[in-house]
């Protein structure tokens, strides 16, 4: 198999794979952020297998995909806004010099899309409104959370690099 076939081919795979999963935090809205992080997983195993693009792809397939046929909009809005971009992103800042540079622009990026999601949540729910006391608590903690995140899809990521994906390629 020629290297351009092999490359849709994975996208396609880990699209319709991270579909499945956008599907069920959508059917299954107690393990939402769960399942929504395990479709993020098959961006970055398109990232590990196939490079940066084809990571991408899986990101743009599935976040127009899953806004035209996942019930719930939440799950993909999760997906669209942080999770489904966050492999390539990932892979970008792990690229950058120093470990104080690389988590510098990991909590930038993730404190964006707080800040992005919390707009929403309080436009579509409350309306527009002033200070939240509670804000920085949130933030705080959210914070907290991320970091431990990251460190578990590290070890995710390790994984599949050593378990899997070595025998994607030899085929």
């Amino acid at each position: 198999m020629n290297k351009k076939t092999r490359v849709l081919t994975l996208s396609a795979v880990f699209s319709a794979l991270s579909l499945i999963f956008l599907y069920f935090a959508s059917i299954w809205p107690t393990g939402r952020f769960g399942f929504v992080a395990v479709s993020s997983l098959f961006a970055a195993a398109a990232v590990v297998d196939a490079g940066l693009l084809p990571g991408l792809y899986v990101y743009i397939i599935c976040s127009i995909l899953g806004l035209l046929l996942i019930p719930d909009r939440s799950a993909t809005l999760l997906y669209v806004l942080f999770f489904g971009y966050y492999p390539a992103a990932k892979y970008l800042f792990e690229r950058a010099g120093s470990l104080l540079l690389q988590w510098f622009l990991k909590l930038l990026m993730f404190n964006m899309a707080l800040t992005v999601l919390w707009a929403l949540l309080k436009m579509l729910v409350f309306g527009f409104g002033g200070y939240e006391p509670g804000a920085l608590m949130i933030y705080a903690g959210s914070n907290i959370v991320f970091v431990v995140f990251d460190y578990g899809y590290s070890k995710l990521i390790m994984f599949y690099t050593e378990r899997v994906s070595k025998h994607l390629k030899r085929r």
